[in-house]
């Protein structure tokens, strides 16, 4: 898909509204040109295209050796963050979305495994000053999918288990479905305990308020019914790595007269929102999202991905809704914020489907800020893959490209982006390319 194609954003394609405050300052009611680095040039060494001044180095691949001696490095590399370690050195923890058919599993570890017949979990990459590999080990395993997660205010990460498979199911031992804590530094003190008051279903993103600690969750379901988005109010807010075991309660996003998000195609279109109690997060016997929520229901959407906090509101993505799949209108992306002193819910970005899925932003998935204050978006959709940066005057460039072909003699296939983020400093920025397994360090003229 030639990047001449994407690089540019149409008049109307895509809808931004001033709801992201800074993030989407500009409107797109006409076209600009793309204020990014400039085209994207051809990789030599066949992995990643990037614009003319950066470079890369990579950081990881699965199929190596773990430099810990635990096993080797496991594959399906996705959600991701980064946290400082002191003296410029830098902590990277990678989540793996592991299914029972991987095969290149998180190696178990005493101590840090929940399931021994579970093969996900999570690994840790510690960088030095000059932004070389000193150290790669196993923090998490024994879990199942392991998609994406967020980071907390005291600086842990919340490793999300993309599955509701109970105990028996796809030969696991023990149930899943649930957020685990990571700490970066001292995997073994967060151990790996389920946080199961954060409720059992198919987690995909969290983030958390750093005022008032409620932990807001996204749930990844692309079949009916759709997944709901969550909101968890700790019994102990702000208190430290282990707080969340303590407890809370586990309430579930109600848009009075709105059941399906995807029906919503105004960007800035506000609502009320409502919270509503989840009748069972433990999901002993009905899934959430099916059970009963009461007379006015629930408010669903599909494919509810990537959420993160910023401006004073939660952002959350739908990466996609499609009719023919019992959605109730179709998209390529909307981004919601949910601002929680007004209690109001808002559409901020729409894409589609008018605008096809050759522009850019198709099925938008992991998303972080950047160093100029826009966005970074990792695409998750068909064909070519990119990351895409959004300016905080609205225009969407080419920031990466996966120039690995993993597919079939024509049939070329490349693998998702996952995990962006970048260093505390905003000099780097870390991605995966999903399949095969690797984690890459970009560096270059960051505005």
């Amino acid at each position: 898909m030639p990047v001449t194609r994407r690089s540019l954003l149409a008049a109307g394609a895509i809808s931004f509204s001033g709801a992201l405050g800074a993030l989407f300052a500009g409107s797109a009611g006409a076209a600009r040109p793309a204020r990014g680095y400039g085209p994207l040039l051809p990789d030599p060494r066949g992995l990643l295209d990037l614009p003319a001044g950066f470079s890369y180095r990579v950081l990881s691949r699965a199929g190596d050796r773990l430099r810990s001696g635990e096993g080797t490095v496991p594959a399906n590399c996705d959600g991701m963050a980064a946290f400082g370690a002191g003296g410029g050195r830098v902590r990277l923890v990678r989540n793996h979305e592991n299914r029972t058919t991987a095969a290149l599993r998180v190696p178990a570890v005493a101590g840090l495994t929940y399931d021994p017949e579970a093969l996900g979990g999570c690994t840790v990459l510690d960088l030095g000053p000059d932004g070389r590999v000193t150290g790669e080990r196993v923090a998490l395993a024994g879990t199942a999918v392991n998609c994406a997660g967020g980071r907390t205010p005291w600086n842990t990460w919340l490793s999300c288990e993309e599955t509701e498979d109970r105990a028996g199911t796809s030969g696991y031992a023990l149930d899943h479905g649930y957020v685990f804590e990571v700490h970066p530094a001292h995997p073994h003190r967060s151990g790996a305990v389920p946080l199961t008051a954060l409720g059992r279903f198919a987690h995909e993103a969290v983030a958390v308020d750093p005022y008032s600690g409620v932990v807001y969750e996204t749930e990844d379901a692309f079949v009916e019914p759709f997944g709901l988005f969550y909101r968890f109010l700790p019994r102990r807010p702000l208190g430290g790595p282990g707080s969340l075991r303590a407890g809370g309660a586990l309430e579930a996003l109600r848009v009075p007269g709105v059941a399906d998000l995807a029906a919503v195609d105004e960007p800035g279109a506000e609502f009320p929102a409502e919270w509503v109690p989840v009748p069972d997060p433990s999901a002993a016997g009905t899934p959430i999202r099916l059970q009963d929520f009461g007379p006015g229901g629930i408010t669903h959407a599909q494919k509810l991905e990537g959420c993160y906090w910023g401006e004073g509101r939660v952002h959350f993505v739908s990466s996609y809704a499609r009719s023919s799949e019992g959605a109730a209108a179709d998209h390529h992306g909307q981004v919601w914020s949910y601002d929680p002193r007004r209690g109001r819910l808002r559409l901020d970005v729409r894409f589609g489907p008018a605008a096809g899925v050759q522009l850019p932003g198709d099925s938008p998935d992991n998303i972080c800020l950047a160093p100029d204050g826009g966005l970074m978006v990792c695409e998750d959709g068909g064909g070519a893959q990119y990351v895409f940066g959004v300016t905080p005057g609205g225009e969407v460039y080419p920031m990466a490209r996966n120039a690995e072909d993993i597919g079939r003699p024509g049939a070329p296939e490349w693998g998702e982006f996952a995990g962006v983020t970048f260093s505390p400093d905003g000099r780097t920025m870390y991605v995966n390319a999903y399949a095969p397994g690797t984690t890459f360090a970009v560096t270059g003229p960051w505005h």
